[in-house]
């Protein structure tokens, strides 16, 4: 028997997901999209389930580490599941007497999500949860490193979902191996496209012809003052920059430090386990032997790390990160963009004023939209950084990777996409969450007019310059 063409097989697979995506809202109700919901859930914060999803994703895709994923599964999961609790996803949204207008909740259709290897369960769950929450069905597409964590991801859930009887067509992945042209298959057939990922696997999101969300590129920066807790700061940022060995789009890349404090915040660097490196060529040549970044180093453990850059005889024992001083900004200075490693870009400024200028040229340079950082105790200069810099997300006095996806201390969305804006070029500046999975049909009725006079509008601009 011949194999089966792998487009045709996905095209199965795409007309299996909207026949679903059919029935489940056709027979849908909140108390079904609610249950759904908590079974994808369950079926990743299972503590067992969830332990092997996390040793199979470090294992085949040799990023990041163990407890640190157990973690995020957990967190990012339960924060998601806080968030849509009380969300109206089925049925009537909304009836405005006032306004005459009853907005009902409607599914996009088919989702097709494209999700990276660094989170390979953690952001699919987060995903398929959103989905199903609001009605559609989704068909995944991972990494190739994140196709097993995807299989074994996809497998609880259905295990799940047959305790209930739901339809495990509502959740399904492209049949590996993965491919560009399955990818760009599933993005033309589906109805709505989410895309976290390469910026490769974005631009293509954003030009298949299907409404898409997709993310921007992250390059955290953060100023650190003379107002500043120097210890408190320096501890958020290594627990922000080694989580899970940096694999987090908000991790820490880059942190600028006032003149006045220098010093003294390289000191509390050096008490809560970062090491400060001078000789910026020789980590640069380590880091990218060959114009790429180095594997051996890429959300590594800090040992195989510090190995990989040849600094074992030049950091202390039980050194979890290397901050590297720099003051180079673009392409000619590959420090001051992402590097997915827990090395840090370390820049002086003489004033606030001059962090600012720094924070604006690395973000312009990378990072544009995604969020920017600060330690201070001068709330004013928050505010400075939210009207200056091309950022979406302004994270004060926080562990920034915890904070900018959403955290049980902060108001934001539980998330692991976040959105740039038109600076990042993205359709959305928010975090990604269950709204982006939903849309609305409204019923439109006749109220009594309410047409306003000219003078009722325009009466003070006539008293200001005239009719």
């Amino acid at each position: 028997m011949s194999a089966v063409d792998p487009l045709t097989e996905l095209d199965n697979i795409i007309s299996r997901s909207r026949a679903a995506q059919a029935r489940y809202e056709a027979q849908g109700s909140q108390a079904r999209y609610n249950r759904a919901a908590k079974a994808v859930a369950w079926a990743i914060m299972e503590p067992s389930r969830n332990l092997a999803l996390a040793e199979l994703a470090v294992q085949t895709t040799g990023l990041g580490n163990v407890d640190d994923k157990v973690t995020k599964n957990h967190r990012k999961t339960l924060g998601v599941m806080r968030d849509i609790e009380h969300a109206v996803t089925y049925g009537v949204i909304s009836d405005d007497q006032s306004t005459g207008i009853t907005e009902i909740a409607r599914p996009m259709g088919v989702v097709g999500a494209i999700v990276p290897s660094t989170n390979p369960a953690a952001t699919p769950a987060n995903n398929i949860i959103n989905a199903i929450k609001c009605g559609n069905s989704i068909i995944v597409a991972p990494s190739p490193k994140g196709v097993a964590s995807c299989e074994a991801l996809l497998g609880y859930i259905h295990a799940e979902f047959a305790k209930s009887g739901e339809d495990p067509d509502l959740v399904q992945m492209i049949p590996p191996p993965g491919s560009k042209e399955k990818t760009h298959a599933l993005m033309q057939g589906c109805d709505k496209i989410i895309c976290t990922g390469s910026q490769n696997n974005v631009h293509r999101a954003q030009t298949a012809g299907t409404p898409a969300v997709a993310v921007g590129a992250g390059n955290a920066t953060v100023i650190v003052d003379e107002t500043a807790d120097l210890l408190a700061a320096a501890e958020k940022i290594r627990a922000s920059k080694c989580f899970d060995n940096a694999t987090s789009c908000s991790s820490e890349n880059a942190v600028v430090v006032i003149d006045a404090v220098y010093d003294a915040f390289v000191a509390a660097m050096a008490k809560t386990g970062g090491a400060v490196i001078d000789d910026e060529t020789a980590v640069v040549s380590a880091l990218w032997p060959d114009g790429h970044l180095n594997r051996e180093v890429i959300a590594q453990d800090a040992d195989k790390m510090i190995a990989a850059l040849g600094l074992s005889e030049l950091v202390a024992e039980g050194t979890e990160y290397v901050a590297v001083r720099t003051n180079g900004i673009g392409p000619d200075y590959p420090l001051s963009g992402e590097k997915l490693s827990r090395v840090l870009a370390l820049y002086r400024a003489a004033n606030f004023d001059a962090a600012v200028q720094t924070t604006l040229a690395i973000q312009r340079h990378q990072g544009a939209g995604h969020s920017v950082g600060l330690h201070s105790s001068d709330d004013a200069r928050a505010m400075i950084l939210a009207q200056t810099i091309p950022t979406s997300r302004v994270i004060v006095n926080q562990a920034h990777t915890f904070a900018t996806g959403g955290s049980f201390t902060n108001g934001m969305p539980f998330s692991l996409s976040m959105g740039c804006g038109s600076w990042g070029g993205n359709v959305t500046h928010e975090n990604l969450h269950w709204r982006h999975f939903l849309q609305s049909t409204k019923i439109v009725r006749e109220i009594p007019s309410r047409e306003p006079s000219l003078e009722t509008i325009f009466s003070d601009y006539w008293d200001e310059v005239g009719k």
